[in-house]
């Protein structure tokens, strides 16, 4: 036991990690960004498999150990916790004296010593005792036990805890996640392929994921405008989706925080949200290049945001360009591309243009979100002559070199979707559910011996002596003995035991 507790402990400190630092499997933008964050820390991190916490090999190895020491634990437990159970309670100590709740008291006169002992057998068996009479010649006792419920409590929680391990394991197996982001208007389909990012198990077939499709309508988010340090802070989030089955059957609902879409044995949850700017692109003679909303990721409370977009044809010049996105802009033009409110009260973006080869030929997969600058050309932005592109709602600007002109033409939301597919759900509930119960009784439930003794002395008068015994911390031990007393001095006065009705 003591090896599990210590396995616990350490299993717990293995996980802190892994809420230090983005993982794979839930943040994979977050952990590219950690990577440009920390260039010369990330590749010890990612080495020691920091980014995959919990399916790292030391994880795993502290998991399967702590798995075998439970079993381990169990197995003799269970044995020795039936064999108790099957065995009599022990036989009545010679000194009860030197137990706990000691008391002493007398028959009342024409009660012998047999009916005594069966009067208490009666008193403790209606407590939900296991009762045992011993007799001697000399002296009578019956010895009484009962909690064998704190242990049974005991086992279930550390099964249960065991069924946990079991049940997320082959959830790992078999289970998968899933991210996209989703622009308001848009529509994904549960396919591999339409992924941003896809953790399938080791046993899933990627292939026949069930083919259902959310299309985002629309995302609302109210924010607490109130003057304070409330301000800005997000009040609630609200995507309305329209949900289609894989059998064609089609609804419409709300995602919400902590509020899911369960859809085709999958849940699909809102993790986050941001603004997705539209910008129009034209050649030299007016000709719409390009023109799509283009998400932009948050970097701080105020939904300031910096994304990239990708001319890769229709100009003279691949462009790539890095914009910073803010919803309520400074006024001041000289003050920094920060935003002040995450609304949308003065939408503004800054854009930082390169010409050059993208590389979007060269069949190198490319993150939408990051740019190489390298082998790039700034031509408008802070080393280059003409300045950064600031552009309001509705403005147009041209681009340098007469390439063609860029226009703000709107803004969209986009929801970060989380789509989870665990077929254990449903175990890992059940045997938490055993793990309460069963450390509730384990924590509530007292285990104790109980003994009354009855002796009969030479003037043929009965003594009777009192006792109990706990098994671990029962500070209502003396309280339960002075109470089976009372009880059996009121059967003993009534004589109930008489005739076999005791």
């Amino acid at each position: 036991m003591r090896t599990a507790l210590f396995l616990l402990l350490l299993l717990a400190l293995a996980a802190v990690p892994g809420s230090l630092v983005p993982q794979r499997t839930s943040d994979p933008n977050g952990v590219t960004q950690y990577k440009v964050d920390h260039p010369t820390l990330y590749p010890i991190l990612d080495k020691l498999q920091v980014f995959s916490t919990y399916s790292s090999v030391w994880f795993s190895a502290i998991y399967l150990l702590l798995f075998v020491s439970l079993i381990g634990c169990i197995i003799p437990r269970v044995k020795h916790h039936v064999d108790a159970m099957l065995a009599k309670p022990p036989k009545t100590p010679f000194r009860l004296s030197r137990m706990a709740g000691y008391r002493e008291a007398e028959a009342p006169a024409g009660v012998t010593a047999a009916e005594a002992i069966e009067a208490a057998r009666a008193q403790l068996k209606s407590a939900r005792y296991r009762t045992v009479v011993f007799d001697d010649g000399r002296q009578t006792s019956v010895s009484a036990e009962r909690g064998y419920l704190r242990e049974t409590g005991n086992l279930v929680f550390h099964i249960a805890l065991l069924g946990i391990l079991v049940v997320v394991g082959i959830g790992g197996g078999f289970g998968w996640t899933a991210q996209r982001v989703v622009v308001t208007g848009q529509t994904f389909v549960n396919t591999s392929v339409n992924f941003d990012s896809f953790n399938p198990g080791r046993f899933v077939d990627s292939d026949n994921l069930p083919a259902y499709s959310v299309k985002v309508d629309d995302l609302k988010v109210t924010y607490d405008s109130a003057n304070g340090d409330s301000r800005g802070q997000a009040l609630d989030y609200d995507a309305t989706v329209t949900a289609t089955r894989k059998d064609g059957s089609s609804y419409r609902t709300h995602i919400k925080v902590n509020h899911p879409l369960r859809i085709d044995g999958t849940s699909v949850y809102l993790l986050g949200n941001g603004y997705a700017p539209v910008l129009t692109f034209r050649d030299a003679n007016g000709k719409v290049i390009k023109s799509e909303a283009t998400p932009f990721l948050p970097e701080d409370s105020n939904l300031t945001s910096q994304g990239v977009v990708k001319v890769a044809s229709g100009l003279s010049e691949q462009l790539g360009i890095i914009g910073i996105f803010m919803p309520t802009a400074p006024t001041d033009t000289d003050a920094q591309n920060l935003s002040s409110y995450p609304g949308l009260n003065n939408p503004r973006v800054s854009l930082t243009v390169y010409a050059g080869d993208l590389g979007v030929d060269s069949g190198q997969p490319q993150s939408v979100y990051a740019l190489d600058t390298k082998g790039l050309t700034q031509i408008a932005g802070p080393t280059a002559k003409t300045k950064g592109l600031n552009l309001g709602l509705g403005e147009t600007v041209k681009l340098p070199n007469g390439l063609g002109s860029v226009t703000f033409s709107g803004v969209k939301r986009f929801a970060s979707l989380d789509i989870h597919h665990d077929p254990t759900q449903g175990w890992v509930l059940v045997f938490a559910i055993l793990v309460l119960a069963g450390l509730l009784t384990s924590l509530f439930v007292p285990r104790r011996r109980m003994w009354v003794k009855a002796t009969t002395d030479a003037s043929g008068a009965v003594r009777l002596e009192y006792a109990g015994l706990a098994r671990g911390e029962d500070p209502r031990l003396d309280e339960a003995v002075a109470s089976l007393v009372a009880a059996h001095q009121k059967r003993l006065a009534l004589g109930g035991f008489k005739n076999g009705k005791a």
